[in-house]
């Protein structure tokens, strides 16, 4: 039970989880796209096998650290949309011994070093091309005299399987409204098109039009021409997909169950959720929310008391301003929606699966830290 465990533990309300995975298999298969979900948000091969078995083709890893124990797991289809070096190149292969392997690249002189990998191997190594599309991370500018003749270059690499074009509007994690997410979108799938148009154009084929990232996603309709999607932080949500609109609070299915650990004055509560759990990403949104999490007074997570404000962390404290008139005590136990679930899974040793109250399932973060 809730409330008997040690705190602070992450949790996940399982029927939440299960109708999300279902919610975004369902967009998708409507808008006749693959699904192939980001398993960076709950990096466990166990939620990965739910994916697959609702629909998806197969998942995304952030890093070879996190797609080694996915294969390892028996994932057949693991995307890394990273840029991957060259130099990784013997665990890359190791990889193609065990799963379907993709990755992406950007600069035609990464791509010949892996054509040069790979013909020594005697394989071939499928990429896509990863096209910036207005967040000005990475991929090759759309606008550049010589991307068509970038792209044909690596196309035409021996041991290299090109197949076509991948993005990710992580801008829309900035905007200030749906109709902007919208406009995002709408503009990523026009990019993609319209560099795929020319392509195709001059004789080479791109049989994989790919975007991904959980603000956009619901506007995958009207993204016309793509053939993939890569949403991850659906399965759970988090403060920020709220606060974009992306999810209703009812559908965030992680949370962090805490403990009320001292109340030093009125109006401060201090808990022992820190930046150890918590982490100290910011919360995004259309609004003006501030703070660390989004706290639940209680065990039940049907209603946040949004006068309490997770104001400042420490390692293994989270400082709350409440009203002078907030009931918590020292021992009481609060949930906290926080604001980004990626990260926060990232220092759980293990996911409480939990119905209500009740633990249901102890589900081992097996990718956790894979950073390499």
């Amino acid at each position: 039970m809730l409330t008997t465990i040690p705190t602070p533990r992450v949790v996940v309300d399982l029927p939440r989880l299960q109708a999300n995975i279902a919610a975004m298999q369902a967009l998708a298969s409507k808008a006749g796209v693959r699904l192939r979900p980001h398993s960076k948000t709950h990096k466990s091969p166990v939620i990965a096998r739910w994916q697959i078995e609702a629909g998806a083709v197969g998942i995304c890893c952030a890093k070879l650290g996190e797609a080694e124990v996915m294969a390892e797991a028996g994932i057949g289809d693991i995307r890394l949309p990273y840029p991957i070096n060259p130099s990784n190149a013997d665990r890359v292969l190791a990889l193609q011994d065990r799963t379907r392997v993709s990755i992406i690249v950007d600069d035609f002189e990464v791509a010949r070093q892996w054509s040069v990998e790979m013909r020594a191997a005697g394989r071939k190594l499928a990429a896509l091309v990863k096209v910036d599309v207005g967040f000005h991370r990475c991929g090759v500018n759309p606008e550049a005299s010589d991307v068509l003749d970038t792209i044909r270059r690596i196309a035409e690499l021996p041991g290299i399987e090109f197949r076509g074009l991948l993005s990710h509007a992580g801008h829309g994690y900035h905007a200030g409204s749906t109709e902007e997410l919208l406009t995002i979108a709408k503009a990523e799938a026009e990019i993609l098109n319209r560099l795929a148009a020319d392509i195709r154009n001059a004789g080479q084929p791109v049989e994989e039009v790919s975007v991904g990232a959980t603000p956009t996603a619901r506007f995958i309709e009207a993204q016309k021409g793509v053939t993939e999607m890569r949403p991850g932080n659906y399965v759970f949500f988090d403060r920020t997909q709220a606060g974009l609109g992306s999810a209703r609070l009812d559908e965030c299915a992680l949370h962090v169950v805490a403990t009320v650990v001292s109340r030093p004055a009125p109006n401060r509560v201090v808990v022992d959720a820190g930046s150890k759990v918590l982490t100290s990403d910011g919360v995004r949104g259309f609004g003006q929310a501030t703070g660390h999490g989004l706290v639940y007074p209680s065990l039940d997570p049907a209603e946040p008391d949004r006068s309490i404000a997770i104001e400042r962390l420490s390692e293994e404290h989270g400082v709350m301003r409440v009203e002078r008139s907030c009931p918590l005590r020292i021992g009481d136990r609060v949930r906290i929606l926080p604001n980004h679930s990626c990260v926060v899974t990232n220092l759980a040793d293990e996911l409480l699966l939990v119905e209500g109250d009740r633990i249901v399932d102890r589900l081992p973060v097996a990718a956790r830290g894979k950073s390499q």
